[in-house]
């Protein structure tokens, strides 16, 4: 029997480059930087204390700490009081090791989640305002099994224009929402898994008189004359781009931009802006149902079918492609999963 083949030791330089560490470097603690950067973050000692909930006294204690620690390894201090009322300077060496500190807190924080996630010891779904209805279809199938093996569920507020963003950078593990495709296709990313919740078109929700805007729909040259209410991002700007090309709001009449839904309706509700917000038809049957701030005046216009390519709001849940089966099929993400399927199957909608 051959003997044990004896353990892999790292280069000899790489052993004493780890001993030769000055000890002024070991002992900056990954608080001390999360203080550094709450301190760059509001400008000073006591705004920082606030942020932390901490005394004022505690955080430039730290701060002084860091400054002796790094004007012995470099040779200059990372912060100087400007005087009462002014935010600290940093000094080069202070704004350099500010960024080591954001990617070394950032690595750390990501590595945790990562096992954390990969243990099921945690589960981050995003979803829009109107698909968080979504999570609440499958909840009651999935919060006891959830509780009881005392998984850390998280639900993230996600704009549509940060989807794909949030979702590549690991930030959330399942979303909920919707994107922009041709009618009766699927036009998704290979990069993602897909459950397909329903399908939706969109109509302009006015406050224009009858006599200014008669008609019960609007064709694609039409819509370039009237004034819109649209939003900065998202896939409302994906269906005009598509229409309109990258220069879409050279063509059309934008008469406000907007980046929450409600301000838009609070803009044609006070009559301040006369037009038409752009939205899903769904959306805007919820306003004239009273499900959503609306006003008496309002009316719903639909789109006809002169628009190339004729597009549809997509709507369902999303994950990164493959993910899952790196997963037992009780791993929390793939329970969340076959809730998810399951409901989508039930053909049982949720409105708004």
């Amino acid at each position: 029997m051959s003997s044990p083949r004896p353990p892999r030791l790292p280069p000899l330089g790489k052993v004493a480059e780890l001993i030769a560490c000055d000890p002024a470097l070991l002992d900056v603690t990954l608080d001390q930087l999360r203080t550094l950067l709450v301190v760059r973050e509001t400008g000073s000692a006591r705004r920082a204390a606030r942020s932390l909930g901490r005394e004022q006294s505690s955080v430039q204690k730290q701060l002084d700490t860091l400054n002796q620690s790094f004007q012995r390894l470099c040779g200059e201090l990372l912060v100087v009081k400007q005087g009462r009322g002014r935010d600290v300077l940093f000094t080069p060496t202070g704004q350099a090791v500010v960024n080591l500190a954001r990617s070394t807190l950032t690595e750390w924080l990501n590595g945790v989640s990562d096992c954390r996630r990969r243990l099921g010891g945690m589960l981050t779904v995003g979803t829009t305002e109107f698909t968080l209805g979504f999570l609440g279809r499958i909840w009651d199938r999935v919060a006891d099994e959830l509780a009881s093996r005392e998984v850390e569920l998280r639900v993230l507020h996600v704009r549509t224009k940060d989807f794909w963003a949030k979702l590549d950078s690991k930030q959330v593990d399942l979303l909920c929402g919707g994107f922009a495709s041709i009618a009766g296709r699927t036009d998704l990313p290979d990069t993602y898994d897909f459950i397909e919740w329903h399908r939706d078109g969109l109509a302009l929700l006015t406050n224009l008189p009858l006599r200014e805007l008669p008609t019960p729909t609007i064709g694609v040259e039409r819509l370039q004359t009237l004034p819109l209410v649209i939003p900065t991002g998202g896939v409302i700007v994906d269906f005009l781009q598509r229409w309109y090309g990258p220069d879409y709001r050279n063509r059309l009449h934008i008469a406000a931009d907007i980046d929450d839904i409600y301000y838009g309706l609070a803009l044609l509700r006070s009559r301040l802006t006369y037009g038409c917000m752009v939205l899903s038809r769904a959306i805007g049957e919820a306003v004239l149902d009273g499900k959503l701030p609306g006003s008496p005046g309002f009316r719903l216009i639909d789109f006809a079918d002169d628009f190339h390519p004729m597009l549809e709001l997509v709507s369902g849940v999303f994950a990164r492609k493959g993910e899952r089966d790196q997963y037992e099929l009780t791993h929390p993400l793939n329970v969340m999963w076959e809730a998810f399927r399951q409901e989508a199957e039930s053909g049982q909608f949720p409105s708004l």
